[in-house]
């Protein structure tokens, strides 16, 4: 419950504070390139219940199925300028917020991920799901996507088995440094996830 309370009143600080970044930020999506301001990506959540994440959109309008498909990397193509911008400054993630609020998401947790990730997941993997998901998280402040997805889990893994609260104050304080710093947004050489066929 406490958790909880933190999310909801943290949340609405903050919808409030960005508030007119967020405006500003929508209309510029909205000149440069046609399609919707807001991108939905259904994710999954908390013990496998999939819901709609929110983001800024920050490629042109219907990249999934485009070029390299759910692969981002840096100098992609469908990004554009001011996705560009939005994803190094993390702005693009303000939306999540809402997801926060309708109880989806939490501020911290691991990254929610698509169903098609979910179903390659072993058994212990699967532990990923006993907790919401979060804007930031453990795997998001020690490498981000610049990670291996095996990494990634374990790292998530390891913050469900040892969560805390200077653990979360901990990940809040370099959650601000990457931001600041823009690093870890694309998946490079090393990163990322890939679909097993």
């Amino acid at each position: 419950m406490i958790r909880r309370l933190f999310d909801v009143v943290a949340s609405t600080a903050l919808l409030i504070a960005s508030a007119p970044v967020l405006l500003i930020a929508a209309v510029a999506v909205r000149v440069e390139s046609r399609g919707p301001v807001i991108y939905r990506q259904r994710r999954v959540g908390r013990d496998g219940q999939p819901f709609q994440m929110l983001k800024l959109r920050t490629m042109v309008h219907g990249a999934e199925s485009l070029g390299a498909g759910l692969a981002v990397n840096d100098g992609d193509w469908r990004i554009t300028r001011v996705g560009a911008l939005l994803r190094r400054t993390s702005l693009d993630e303000l939306p999540n917020l809402v997801n926060v609020l309708r109880g989806e998401m939490s501020i911290i947790g691991p990254r929610p991920t698509l169903e098609v990730q979910v179903a390659q997941y072993t058994p212990r993997q699967r532990q990923r799901l006993a907790i919401r998901p979060g804007i930031t998280g453990w795997a998001q402040v020690n490498g981000r996507a610049a990670l291996s997805w095996s990494d990634r889990i374990e790292l998530d893994l390891y913050y469900i088995e040892h969560r805390s609260v200077a653990l979360d104050l901990k990940i809040l304080l370099r959650t601000v440094k990457m931001v600041a710093g823009g690093s870890g947004v694309y998946k490079g050489d090393g990163g990322g996830w890939e679909l097993e066929l």
